[in-house]
């Protein structure tokens, strides 16, 4: 029997070219997880090896779909084929019940990983020359310097700090981070 596993990164992102595939490749059951694949729990592939049994097939969309590191597909290659069940990526046309098709697997699973630490080195890169320019990445600050301002006068004229931090769209907790009641008692 083939067995589909397909996954997405993010809950917003759509499975249906992976199961389309799958369904097309001739697989009977399809398990699928919506979370990132460097997630060590991830229901649906674990859900998806507990029901394969012996001459049974795990289909894949791509190799990158079942795992991010390259020892993690290799661990999972060698546990299919200790009990007896295959792997097949669609994409890269792999097949591990065949000598070549092993690999093949092993030479994709390197250049994936490759890669991964390419882009994860080029990121890196651009951030640091980023940081040298002056520019700091994150989410912008919500308080800035007019509103602090703002809930400075708001406070001294008396308003309650939580209709303070209201009005400015901001946390109460953030408002004390920001102003602590011994700065503006004086």
């Amino acid at each position: 029997m083939l067995i589909g596993y397909a996954r997405v990164s993010q809950t917003e992102q759509n499975l249906a070219l992976q199961t389309d595939a799958l369904a097309r490749a001739g697989c009977k059951r399809v398990f699928t997880d919506k979370r990132s694949g460097a997630r060590a729990d991830r229901p649906g592939l674990a859900e998806a090896l507990a029901f394969a049994r012996e001459g049974d097939g795990i289909v894949v969309w791509r190799l990158d779909r079942l795992g991010r590191s390259l020892s993690h597909l290799i661990d999972t290659v060698k546990d299919l084929e200790r009990r007896g069940v295959g792997l097949k990526s669609l994409t890269e046309a792999i097949d591990t019940s065949t000598t070549g098709g092993k690999l093949i697997f092993h030479i994709f699973g390197a250049l994936a990983e490759f890669e991964r630490n390419l882009i994860r080195e080029r990121t890196q890169a651009g951030l640091d020359a980023a940081r040298k320019r002056g520019r700091i990445g994150g989410r912008p600050r919500s308080f800035t310097p007019e509103k602090i301002d703002a809930a400075r006068k708001l406070l001294k004229s008396g308003t309650p700090p939580r209709d303070v931090a209201s009005s400015l769209g901001i946390s109460v907790p953030t408002l004390y981070r920001w102003l602590p009641a011994s700065k503006d008692a004086a």
